[in-house]
């Protein structure tokens, strides 16, 4: 702000240096006279032109200044949308999708899906193994997630052993065989404790699948996927349930 304000201040002088030069030279006498005319208008040129290098100089300098303060600022936002733990995307950025989801299909009248996803047993392996073996094991079902989903769906942490993916412009039968590929992937890796090597077997996880209906909330599109969530608890865990399966009746209190 100093440098522009210097500019306009030097600029202002070159215009009237300008104006008065114009007056000097219409009443000039002699080659003498002209000269000296000529070598003040060098003169604040000179001291103009120096004023906008300093300016450039420093229009340049902001320019870099503000693009590191972009990348900065555009960093923060990732860390504030994304689990630390797991790398996926946090409860805000899920809620903030879902309403850009919900805003979409209410425009565009495509369908979209929510999973729901929960660790089984995690509590108890939790207890047993220690919360750092749990941590490994909330990678693990992260990265399994991460490698079943594409370029525009959400996956993210929803909370503790609880996950949840938001897929755009798929209907509910496509829902429910990325949610297979996500359940078989969970279950396909053996978990090994890093401390000891100790082979820990497998994980499962359950899925809930919901579809977006007209006039859906979030809350409506979240409270039926748990209900289906919850069915894949009672029926045995290791499975995926969605809301038109006949056994989705209602929320269990199964952990």
């Amino acid at each position: 702000m100093g440098a522009l304000d210097s500019s306009i201040a030097t600029t202002t002088g070159y215009r009237n240096s300008l104006d008065n030069a114009t007056q000097l030279l219409n009443g000039a006498e002699d080659g003498a006279a002209v000269k000296v005319v000529i070598d003040g208008l060098i003169a604040v040129t000179r001291k103009t032109e120096q004023a906008n290098k300093i300016l450039e100089s420093k229009l340049e300098d902001s320019r870099r200044q503000i693009a590191e303060l972009q990348e900065s600022l555009e960093a923060i936002r990732y860390e504030s949308l994304t689990d630390d733990l797991t790398t996926l995307a946090n409860r805000k950025h899920f809620e903030h999708s879902m309403e850009r989801a919900l805003n979409d299909a209410n425009q565009s009248n495509d369908p979209f899906t929510l999973l729901m996803t929960d660790i089984d047993h995690f509590k108890k392996f939790n207890d047993t193994y220690g919360h750092q073996t749990g941590d490994q094991v909330l990678r693990l079902v992260a990265l399994a997630v991460k490698q079943n989903v594409k370029g525009q769906d959400v996956a993210c942490r929803y909370g503790g052993e609880e996950f949840a993916v938001i897929l755009p412009r798929t209907n509910l039968r496509q829902a429910v065989v990325v949610a297979e590929h996500i359940r078989q992937a969970v279950m396909s890796k053996e978990l090994i404790k890093r401390s000891t090597g100790e082979n820990l077997g497998r994980i499962t996880i359950s899925i809930g699948v919901s579809s977006w209906r007209r006039g859906d909330t979030a809350q409506s599109m979240i409270e039926r996927a748990d209900t289906s969530l919850y069915a894949a608890k009672r029926g045995g865990r290791n499975l995926v349930r969605c809301e038109t399966d006949q056994d989705v009746t209602g929320k269990s209190e199964v952990a």
